[in-house]
């Protein structure tokens, strides 16, 4: 009867050990989520088990990596040999088939992790190649060479920005926290409406775009959606829509943003000499007439074509120097003077596209320092590039319309409650 009465003790103090172990693991989970996330672990019948971490798709809780950067003249049999490779696996780099891996895309400068088993023996069993941001090759090295190739997750972060402009569009996205990328966009989509050259201090931008990561490290930009931009006194809309064979940036009326001739040659610059009758020319001493806009830039910026077209000249004229002169149509032509060097297959004869580089900066000819002198022709009289206006390209149609506008009503409402936030604060 007495070791019955123990049995029995003991019996009941074993289930409530384990109805406590049990509440204790509930309590845990429901008080600690950053231990026990639902990617983290997986639940069978309250017990707990940890899933392995994984980088690059290789498990590495225990497991020892060392990272490093592609010397200049490092060769991959060289590398891995040195991180511990045995011969046999070097060996077989030479007999990988061409469409495995090309090992002349190993490069100076990108990184790799080597990863080793954690034992006495520390043996080298991945080799892990990052050819760039998203992409990387890992090499297994646990019997014989394999190769595969794979991308890291891009996630896409949506996201908005405001900036006014102090002294430049460059410093106001820094100023901001918006990536240096938002720059280049904007200049693009705005490319045939707005003067960069002509920001004046007070204008203003809005802009809802996508920003891409790999972790949390930022790789660029990826959609610009939707931007607002004040510049002298008016409100420029650009919004993104795509339909069909459509796609590109209307404002919101509607019409295209893109035109037939970009606002300017360059991205960014300042003006330096205005279109005149009556200029005393810098080196000659004499006032005479300067029928074109200079653009003051370092030597060997690009400088691009403000619309499709053929080159009619090409070559050394005198005091402006190398120059490129392309008719556009009947009616318009225009010349790029001064250049250092000419862009690539450019040739009397050859049609170029609207943004197409067709030389550089530089002071050749009559010149006291390096920048454009770029000139426009109407009907074979010189207007005034900064004044010209240029026609918009093909509009919406009537089918796409109706699309358009209703993406646009949501866009539209998203920047102008970005407007209403900055003006309340």
């Amino acid at each position: 009867m007495e070791k019955k009465k123990i049995g029995i003790i003991i019996f009941s103090a074993i289930i409530l050990l384990l109805l406590g172990s049990i509440s204790y693991i509930t309590i845990k989970k429901n008080f600690f989520p950053l231990y026990y996330s639902k990617k983290d672990i997986v639940v069978i019948d309250s017990l707990i088990i940890q899933q392995p971490v994984l980088e690059y798709g290789i498990p590495v809780d225990s497991i020892n990596i060392v990272s490093g950067t592609i010397k200049n003249g490092q060769l991959p049999a060289t590398l891995l040999r040195s991180l511990g490779a045995p011969d046999n696996i070097i060996n077989q780099l030479v007999l990988l088939p061409p469409d495995s891996f090309d090992l002349r895309k190993i490069k100076a400068g990108n990184t790799y992790k080597a990863f080793y088993t954690n034992d006495t023996l520390n043996t080298l069993s991945y080799f892990v190649y990052e050819l760039s941001a998203t992409d990387y090759a890992v090499f297994n090295l646990c019997d014989s060479l394999q190769i595969k190739l794979d991308k890291k997750q891009v996630n896409v972060v949506r996201k908005t920005g405001s900036a006014t402009i102090n002294s430049s569009l460059w410093n106001a996205v820094v100023n901001n926290g918006m990536n240096l990328l938002v720059t280049f966009e904007l200049s693009d989509i705005y490319a045939w409406s707005i003067d960069f050259f002509g920001l004046k201090k007070g204008d203003s931008f809005d802009v809802i775009y996508d920003e891409l990561y790999v972790d949390s490290t930022s790789i660029g930009i990826g959609h610009v959606h939707a931007a607002v931009f004040s510049y002298s006194g008016k409100s420029f809309y650009a919004f993104h829509f795509q339909n069909d064979s459509v796609n590109g940036y209307w404002d919101d009326k509607g019409e295209n943003l893109k035109k037939t001739f970009l606002k300017a040659p360059l991205r960014f610059s300042r003006v330096s000499s205005g279109f005149t009758y009556a200029r005393k020319h810098p080196i000659l001493k004499t006032v005479r007439a300067h029928t074109g806009v200079d653009y003051a830039a370092p030597s060997g910026t690009p400088v691009m074509s403000i619309g499709q077209g053929t080159v009619i000249e090409k070559g050394y004229k005198g005091g402006g120097g190398n120059t490129v002169k392309i008719r556009h149509n009947s009616v318009y032509t225009t010349a790029y003077l001064h250049l250092s060097k000419y862009g690539k297959d450019i040739a009397v004869g050859s049609h170029v596209e609207q943004g197409q580089v067709i030389g550089y900066i530089g002071s050749t000819g009559l010149s006291t320092g390096p920048h454009l002198d770029f000139r426009v022709w109407k009907n074979n009289m010189p207007v005034n590039p900064l004044t010209m206006e240029s026609p918009p390209a093909e509009p919406l149609s009537p089918q796409q319309k109706p699309v358009f506008d209703s993406i646009r009503i949501i866009l539209q409402k998203e920047l102008d409650e970005i407007t209403d936030t900055n003006n309340n604060q």
